[in-house]
């Protein structure tokens, strides 16, 4: 048989059968051709995609912005400098989601402060800076 079988994909790209399924549906992986047995007979490179859309992810990239990575890594007029503007916008985005985390942990730390630990819930200063009722 030519390829490979989705299991022998999932176990060499460390993930499981509904992940490459998904990813299928989500056309980022093509959907490989049926043997005669009717198995599906992926192609040497499936591993190497299903790692590269994995390590995309764990880098902040959406599925949607992973499919426009892998249309510009195919195209033949692509420069790096397209794949860098790409990466260059991740970090800006990652950047400000670190700017809102620091605030939150902030605003967390200010009213954990303000918080004995002693009394009743209902006179907690945490749970009464949440309730947007206790804004009078």
């Amino acid at each position: 048989m030519d390829g490979f079988r989705i299991g022998e994909v999932a176990r060499q790209a460390g993930v499981n059968l509904q992940t490459i399924h998904y990813y299928e549906r989500c056309e980022l992986l093509p959907k490989p051709p049926r043997t005669v047995s009717n198995y599906r007979a992926y192609p040497s490179d499936a591993v190497r995609r299903v790692r590269f859309i994995r390590r995309a992810q764990q880098l902040g990239f959406t599925l949607k912005e992973i499919k426009e990575l892998l249309s510009l890594r195919a195209g033949p007029r692509t420069r790096c400098a397209d794949v860098r503007e790409r990466a260059e916008v991740k970090v800006q985005e990652i950047d400000e989601k670190v700017r809102t985390l620091e605030a939150m942990r902030r605003a967390l730390i200010k009213l954990v402060g303000e918080c004995s630990g002693r009394g009743p819930v209902t006179e907690c200063p945490i749970l009464e800076a949440l309730d947007p009722q206790g804004d009078h």
